[in-house]
């Protein structure tokens, strides 16, 4: 019960924290529409992380662009970490590419 409880909090919090991403250029930030979607996209992709990998989702950094773009960023602990985080975003609704900069830390 407590592990499900912190998921839900850490998936909660995720979601409704800035996430800053040096690739994305915000210019897309100015259209509201456009906005809500990417949020959405990353919200999908941060809550389905939580949910399957949770010890590297604290060190995954997560955001989408205009076009659909997911951009991976952070830390994780095995080549099989990044290989599922990956996996998860392109299997997301919405998501029409995934571009990764996650790096194994050791």
């Amino acid at each position: 019960m407590k592990v499900k409880l912190a998921t839900l909090c850490f998936v909660l919090g995720a979601a409704v924290a800035p996430v800053a991403f040096a690739a994305d250029s915000d210019t897309d930030r100015n259209k509201p529409g456009t906005f809500v979607k990417d949020s959405a996209i990353t919200t999908k992709v941060k809550t389905k992380l939580a949910a399957d990998v949770p010890s590297s989702m604290a060190t995954i950094h997560v955001d989408t662009d205009k076009d659909g773009v997911v951009w991976m960023s952070g830390t994780a602990k095995t080549q099989a970490d990044i290989d599922k985080a990956m996996s998860i975003a392109k299997g997301t609704e919405g998501v029409k590419s995934v571009k990764n900069d996650i790096k194994i830390k050791p």
